[in-house]
């Protein structure tokens, strides 16, 4: 049982035999980029509306800005670990330094879990918004080709969502910096997209829209915020290209930390502005931005935020895959998953094998699994691993092999113990299935652990 327990220092992961590290070329710049990539997608132009409506009402702004206090606890606590622990992996790479082997392993499992379903949920609103879009164009995707296997409504392939997620893989081997300057230009036009809605949309702002400001009470609020935690996954990928970053020790805190901060302040923008076009009753649709520009008469911007929308889940998809990608990596590396998968293409140096593999597993999700009540897993996949980090601060803290300086963590320990206790409560909202299904999740996993990982891992030589 101890080499279940077995741990792993920082300097073993940039010394191991027959290891190939990563090119560092990201800057603090690219991992804000990065994370707003991530992060910015279907939470802004879809749950601000459908939220409002049903739980919170106008004070969804609170909603938005007690996710965030959430999650910006958990962003010091990860800025910590990515600055001691400057390697990809994220927080399996994490938990094996302070936790031991059995945890990253469980907790790299669980990541594998969360990114790959946040990449085919995302590919799958991507397909229904592009659908849109060509619609406006008189172009249409034959039904049979527009959506999972389900015969009694026609469908038995969702092609578009399929397309994405292999288009962006082919992305991701060409390089990481590649793959960030696309995602640049992307982030750009999708912010672009948002901030044109806010200019235009203030001047048709009614404040007799936000009364009642509350009118679900605190209760809405709450349970308001533990839907719109969804819209802020994503920051954690930002640690995984900790390998590839230049000054990971000031970087890695600024990517964090700054992405959350330029997220938040969209969000509440965007909601406050939308609750202000239209009363919250109207705002249960599933394009809730389009649809108060259009109520307005503005259906050219509309177009244009059908655009952005399309463009935005294009750098989600494209961030939760570079962070899938990244993660198979540090588990190959370490000996848990075959060795194949941690190679580096000798141009590229990307790792193209796990890359493709991992486009291939999770578009065969997108293109042919109902997904609606999978994506609540995403969001248990990371709070277990927000939990795990935050707490894991005060190891950190005590641990002897690690070298002083870099980030730390504000008013310690009271902040990591309030930030794990916040995640160990918005997990206890999420429904008993989505309990269940992570349970037999983790015990496969322990499974391939007991028969693959233990035997191959590298700390057995």
């Amino acid at each position: 049982m101890n080499e279940w327990l077995r741990k792993k220092k920082v300097h073993d992961f940039f010394q191991q035999k027959g290891s190939v590290q990563l090119e560092r070329t990201l800057s603090g710049f690219d991992l804000i980029l990065l994370g707003v990539g991530a992060i910015v997608g279907t939470g802004i132009f879809i749950l601000p509306g459908t939220v409002a409506a049903v739980h919170a009402g106008p004070a969804i702004v609170f909603s938005f800005i007690i996710a965030a206090i959430v999650c910006a606890f958990a962003g010091l606590c990860y800025s910590e670990f990515a600055s001691a622990v400057p390697v990809t992996g994220s927080a399996y790479s994490y938990s094996y330094v302070i936790f031991g082997e059995v945890f990253a392993w469980l907790v790299g499992w669980v990541l594998i879990l969360e990114y790959g379903l946040a990449v085919a949920s995302v590919a799958t609103g991507w397909s229904s918004y592009l659908m849109s879009l060509l619609e406006g164009f008189q172009l249409h995707i034959p039904t049979a080709l527009s959506g999972p296997f389900n015969p009694a409504e026609g469908t038995y392939i969702n092609l578009p969502a399929i397309a994405i997620i292999m288009a962006v893989a082919f992305l991701l081997t060409l390089g990481v910096r590649e793959s960030t300057r696309i995602n640049t230009i992307m982030v750009f036009i999708k912010v672009g997209v948002i901030v044109l809605f806010l200019v235009v949309g203030i001047f048709y702002v009614k404040p007799d829209n936000w009364q009642p400001f509350m009118p679900y009470g605190v209760s809405g609020v709450l349970s308001g915020a533990a839907l719109v935690f969804f819209a802020f996954l994503g920051f954690d990928s930002v640690s995984n290209a900790a390998e590839e970053v230049k000054n990971p020790k000031r970087n890695l805190p600024i990517g964090i930390i700054g992405s959350l901060f330029i997220c938040t302040l969209l969000y509440v923008s965007v909601s406050l502005v939308l609750t202000g076009i239209a009363p919250y009753t109207q705002l249960n649709v599933s394009d809730p931005v389009s649809f108060v520009i259009a109520l307005v008469g503005q259906d050219w911007i509309s177009g244009l935020i059908a655009l952005g929308a399309v463009v935005g889940m294009m750098t989600v998809i494209l961030v939760m895959s570079y962070g899938g990608s990244r993660l198979l990596y540090a588990l190959s590396r370490d000996g848990l998953l075959p060795k194949s998968m941690s190679s580096i293409h000798p141009k590229y140096k990307t790792p193209i094998k796990n890359t493709l593999i991992f486009a291939v597993a999770v578009s065969l999700c997108a293109g042919f699994v109902p997904l609606a009540k999978l994506a609540e897993l995403v969001n248990m996949g990371t709070l277990i691993a927000f939990s795990i980090v935050s707490i894991g601060v005060i190891f950190l803290r005590n641990n002897k092999s690690i070298q002083p300086g870099g980030f730390k963590v504000p008013f310690y320990p009271v902040l990591p113990i309030v930030s794990f206790l916040l995640c160990v409560f918005l997990m206890s909202q999420l429904a008993y299935y989505t309990w269940i299904a992570c349970v037999i999740w983790l015990l496969f996993g322990l499974a391939i652990y007991i028969i693959y990982g233990r035997k191959h891992s590298i700390m057995n030589d």
